[in-house]
């Protein structure tokens, strides 16, 4: 049976077992908490049905919202939630904006990024509350001295520094037209540079392949095209040319802003040519950057318009 119908299931059993008796109660809420967080996230990764996992995942996600009302301090289940609700928004409401961006009415794509925008946010909040756990005052510490906020955190802490950033990040991309999200990026660098400092190599190259993102915004605000490609050459080096995400990402973040057209073709069918079976983990992942993809190479005419083609790296490009 699929995991979607055995989590519809499980909401009225949450529901019950929250009225059963106190001791036995918890026992149970904690046995079924832990199978959560620990063994859910896998199932969805490794599908390669971007709608069927459209369809499933609130299930997942609404049952894991459930636990956390009886169980507030469980770090597992807070975990899960950040990356949950920060993987359905960049999956689901923001690529389905880019995609329909040319077809459908701005007030349809905005409310898509805002919903978008609205899940990151609740990702980030239940990482937050996660940290507060481990750092109590972590989050004022964020706001208010980035650079500093992170210095208690160990290498055990890099999967809950990773998704904090990737959710809070994903807040502020969709939201530069607001000031009290934007104001915060610093908080994010701080995220990913203790992250980065601490585990290098997580994740094959999941760092690396975030910060892609992060150093393609403007230079005002920090990025750097240089930096940029350090991280795409260690993301795909990491991950053995086995994810297209990086090179999506490069492609978007550094090639398009350079108008460098021959490079944005070629990273975009590299991406294309990656196979999904040689990282069945990254199938999910794989199917939605490749659909990016695609749209994106439909869409080179004019995307570069009326722009000079230049060469990244005075003429050499990935």
């Amino acid at each position: 049976m699929h995991r979607a119908p055995v989590l519809l299931l499980l909401l009225p059993l949450v529901a019950a077992l929250a009225t059963a008796g106190c001791s036995p109660r918890r026992l149970a809420l904690a046995g079924l908490a832990d199978a959560l967080a620990g063994g859910g996230g896998g199932t969805f990764a490794r599908d390669d049905d971007p709608e069927l996992i459209r369809d499933a995942a609130p299930f997942s996600l609404k049952t894991i919202e459930a636990l956390l009302e009886e169980l507030p301090e469980h770090e597992g289940l807070l975990l899960a939630a950040c990356s949950g609700f920060a993987q359905y928004a960049y999956a689901f409401p923001q690529t389905d904006a880019e995609l329909r961006a040319e077809d459908a009415r701005y007030a349809e794509v905005e409310a898509l990024r805002t919903r978008a925008r609205k899940l990151y946010v609740r990702g980030r909040d239940y990482c937050l509350r996660a940290l507060e756990l481990r750092h109590p005052g972590v989050g004022a510490a964020l706001l208010r001295a980035p650079e500093e906020a992170l210095g208690w955190a160990e290498r055990e802490d890099v999967p809950l520094l990773y998704w904090t950033g990737a959710a809070w990040g994903g807040a502020i991309a969709l939201g530069l037209d607001r000031p009290d999200l934007v104001a915060d990026f610093p908080a994010v660098r701080a995220l990913f540079a203790r992250a980065l400092a601490l585990d290098p190599d997580w994740d094959r190259g999941a760092l690396h392949a975030a910060l892609i993102a992060l150093e393609s915004v403007p230079e005002p605000m920090g990025g750097s095209p240089a930096r940029a490609r350090e991280h795409f050459e260690r993301a795909v080096a990491l991950s053995e040319g086995s994810q297209a995400g990086p090179y999506v990402s490069y492609a978007v973040g550094v090639a398009l802003p350079a108008g460098d057209r021959a490079a944005f073709e070629r990273l975009l069918e590299q991406a294309l040519a990656v196979d999904p079976e040689r990282d069945p983990s990254q199938r999910l992942a794989n199917a939605i950057a490749q659909r990016r993809a695609r749209h994106l190479l439909a869409r080179t005419d004019q995307l570069f318009e009326g722009a000079p083609d230049a060469a990244l790296d005075e003429g050499r490009t990935p």
